[in-house]
């Protein structure tokens, strides 16, 4: 009897599968018209993880059949066949003697593993292609991860169609590519002040003048180089003007000069039918990330808004004849309108006043950590000021504070915006500055604004709109990151 031994190797190594079909002992020579047996080895192209070789072994035999498991066959001795994807396939062989009365199958389970399944999320098995993502918000700025997108967000809303078009690729041979699909966008970092500002262009090299003067067309459609550490989720773009996310984000953070390299974190989500890529950069002291996709099933991607759909809705006009918070609570003795929504302010109304224990209660402001930290005051109508001339709000500012020129300030401003049909409401709202030399620190102080004496830098006058439905308060400055603590009362229009 001849003994055979089965050895079970890595996948990158060669692997000798034996079957035997036999009822007693055979010669040591084949015999063309004995039975059958059925063997092969396979073994794993260096190159191409899917494409595997397969060395037949067989004896007694002169046709084969063989079932690679995926639906596919052949009819070849020694096959070499490229799976389409990764994955577990029984694969079969029958051969056949040369009478063809007689035949023997064996068939085993074979599993196609990624030597790097890390790679292969970014850049495919050859290569893989990824766009903005057409469903809720797909980029955005925050303070940090967690709070990304909470400044400012992007739709596919019609806004800037042309960057839902674009295509990045990266190919499994290092090789990353653009193609801006015959648009680009005119972000306002490198063109603003210039005829392409804010809108969609055509993507010629005569457009792609930056507002300094500098030629920025290697941002336009051309393959680059890219560097992927997948151990932390990190990409290099190589090549001046490789970018992705937005083209400013590739430059240097002191001015939109190109650079050769820049670098960013990934992290892919695989889901049914489409994957999600997040490209997240931190520039210039926030955080910024996007979202791209790459789709399998093509029928499941959601077709581009043209035409911007136009921000929010006209609220009804409303002249209030009372229009305060005392913040002693929240009841309505001590509230009227003006109660607060949306905040990255803690407020706490009903505390104890640190200067007054046993007196009535007031409002603690926790700034927070929050780059722009403001507590905001939204109205369901547009303010009509008619029955107001003035607003006047008690602040506190606590000593033990640590005020500073690069972080928390001693600062009161307080604005009124349009924020139902303005979508960045700060760009024309009507703000009221107090003088740095009229803050008090330490006690109780009330400041007092005229309605129609706004300061420099106001879109009009509460009297003169009629669109305002937002009012703001801003205590110990904005573009910083440290926290603070501060107290606020009887917050009221007279």
């Amino acid at each position: 009897m001849k003994h055979f031994i089965y050895n079970y190797l890595p996948i990158t190594m060669v692997i000798a599968i034996f079957a035997l079909n036999w009822t007693a002992c055979k010669k040591e020579s084949p015999d063309p018209a004995g039975s059958p047996i059925a063997s092969f080895q396979f073994e794993v192209d260096e190159d191409n993880f899917r494409t595997v070789r397969f060395l037949n072994f067989s004896q007694n035999a002169s046709t084969y059949v063989w079932d690679f498991g995926d639906g596919n066959t052949s009819e070849e001795e020694s096959p070499t066949y490229t799976f389409e994807q990764a994955g577990k396939f029984s694969v079969s062989l029958t051969a056949r003697n040369n009478s063809g009365e007689a035949s023997a199958a064996f068939s085993r389970e074979i599993e196609i593993v990624d030597p790097n399944s890390a790679l292969t999320l970014l850049a495919g098995t050859d290569s893989k292609t990824w766009k903005l993502l057409r469903e809720g918000t797909s980029m955005g700025v925050g303070p940090n991860a967690e709070s990304a997108r909470i400044w400012w967000s992007l739709e596919n809303n019609g806004s800037r169609p042309c960057v839902y078009y674009h295509e990045f690729t990266f190919h499994r041979d290092g090789v990353f590519s653009f193609d801006d699909k015959g648009s680009f966008f005119g972000e306002g970092v490198i063109f603003g002040g210039t005829d392409n500002a804010d809108i969609c262009f055509e993507s010629s090299p005569s457009n792609m003048i930056s507002n300094s003067g500098t030629d920025v067309s290697a941002f336009l459609t051309g393959s680059h180089t890219y560097e992927f550490n997948s151990s932390i989720q990190e990409v290099t773009l190589n090549g001046l003007g490789a970018w992705i996310g937005l083209p400013h984000l590739t430059t240097t953070e002191e001015s939109p000069n190109l650079v050769e390299s820049k670098r960013f974190k990934i992290n892919i989500q695989e889901n049914e039918g489409f994957d999600v890529m997040t490209v997240a950069y931190a520039y210039d002291g926030v955080f910024w990330d996007f979202s791209y996709v790459h789709y399998y099933d093509p029928s499941l991607e959601p077709q581009v808004i043209e035409d911007e759909i136009p921000f929010g809705e006209d609220l009804p006009d409303f002249a209030p004849d009372q229009f305060f918070n005392t913040f002693n609570s929240e009841g309505p003795e001590d509230v009227q309108y003006l109660s607060p929504s949306a905040s990255a302010v803690q407020i706490t109304a009903g505390v104890n006043d640190p200067l007054n224990p046993t007196g009535p209660k007031v409002g603690m402001y926790r700034r927070g950590t929050e780059q722009f930290s403001d507590l905001q005051f939204r109205m369901d109508f547009d303010i009509q000021f008619d029955n107001f001339t003035s607003f006047s709000i008690d602040v506190y500012m606590p000593q033990s504070n640590e005020y500073s020129q690069e972080g928390l300030s001693q600062s009161i401003q307080i604005f009124i915006a349009d924020a139902s049909q303005t979508e960045q409401f700060w760009t024309s709202w009507v703000q009221y500055i107090v003088d740095p030399s009229e803050i008090v620190v330490g006690e109780w102080k009330t400041y007092t604004f005229q309605l129609e004496e706004p300061s420099e830098g106001s879109s009009g006058t509460p009297k003169s709109r009629k669109d305002l439905d937002n009012v703001g308060l801003v205590i110990g400055g904005s573009n910083h990151f440290v926290d603070g603590t501060f107290y606020i009362r009887n917050f009221r229009f007279n």
